[in-house]
């Protein structure tokens, strides 16, 4: 008795450590045979009894009231965040709400790589891809207005990003890649518009930078004699195709971004360009020449009358 009387304190810590390691063990830890790996999508605005069930029934948790019970009592019951959640390891119960709270999905970002002078309707099929909940469609109609100004460039997404985000993102990035050379547009006497569908045509016309500075110059030097810019990069964007290598038929197409039949730059950027497309624009070389082709040889020729440049045809393209 009195080794009880002399030891009651530890004898007491003891039975508490039991007892909070059995509780851990039966309420709050994990299940035995919780499915490391596993996914589960919560839908917005699913009641708090259904996506604990779901948890429970996927062996996420032990104890569905429990979970109930603790995302109640912290109030975060109304401030679940819907997505789909990876649960790479057991996690107990207070984690996983914790989780649910923050919108901690768990899951890696989502990596897409957007070429210079990809369009948004190209756009829309890459994140369709990536994203099978977003339609091609859809993002195509959203971000239609935005042709010319989604920056191309490699992102990497959030596993829930929307629609909206996604644009947003893209928009952003776009403002922050172009900041630095607005004081270079505004010099230029050249509006934003202007200089971004410019810098669409080059994109598709041209592949080295040096050329891309020669053809702006030509470009720049046709709009400023009225001449029509005939630039065959437009069929594509027209015919919604990757080849746009026009017919006599295609020069014919009644469209405002026809322009053969139409003088001036087109309505809107064919394409989204990349930066240094963008910079040849501002910064052209200045030449006498008005015509320019890319020959059998993948090489540009350039010629000052249109004389010229038939003979470059017959020599280079035949």
């Amino acid at each position: 008795m009195d080794f009880f009387k002399r030891h009651a304190i530890w004898i007491f810590a003891f039975i508490l450590a039991l007892f909070i390691v059995g509780s851990y063990s039966f309420l709050i830890a994990p299940p035995a045979n919780f499915p490391s790996g596993s996914r589960i999508s919560i839908e917005k605005g699913a009641l708090i009894s259904i996506i604990v069930r779901e948890l429970y029934d996927a062996h996420i948790i032990a104890h569905p009231l429990l979970l109930q019970v603790v995302l109640r009592m912290s109030g975060a019951s109304s401030r679940v965040q819907a997505g789909e959640y990876l649960f790479s390891s057991p996690e107990n119960v207070f984690f996983v709400a914790h989780r649910l709270t923050i919108g901690a999905f768990g899951l890696p970002p989502i990596r897409i790589t957007f070429p210079e002078g990809i369009t948004v309707f190209d756009m829309g099929e890459k994140i369709a891809e990536a994203f099978p909940s977003i339609p091609s469609q859809d993002f195509l109609s959203t971000g239609k207005i935005y042709e010319g100004y989604l920056f191309p460039d490699t992102y990497h997404f959030p596993s829930d990003a929307d629609i909206t985000s996604i644009i947003q993102t893209m928009r952003e990035n776009f403002n922050t890649k172009t900041a630095s050379l607005m004081d270079d547009i505004e010099s230029s006497g050249h509006s934003l518009s202007d200089v971004v569908i410019m810098a669409s045509l080059l994109e598709k016309e041209v592949r080295t930078d040096a050329n891309r500075r020669i053809v702006a110059g030509i470009l720049w030097n046709r709009l400023g004699r009225g001449m029509p810019l005939q630039v065959d990069a437009v069929f594509g964007y027209i015919f919604s195709r990757d080849t746009y290598s026009p017919s006599f038929a295609d020069l014919k197409v009644d469209s405002l971004y026809n322009t053969y039949t139409h003088t001036g730059l087109p309505p809107g950027p064919i394409n989204n360009p990349g930066l240094k497309s963008i910079e040849a624009v501002l910064h052209p070389t200045q030449t006498d020449y008005l015509y320019y082709l890319t020959g059998k040889d993948n090489l540009m020729h350039y010629a000052t009358t249109y004389a010229g440049h038939q003979a470059n045809r017959k020599k280079y393209l035949y």
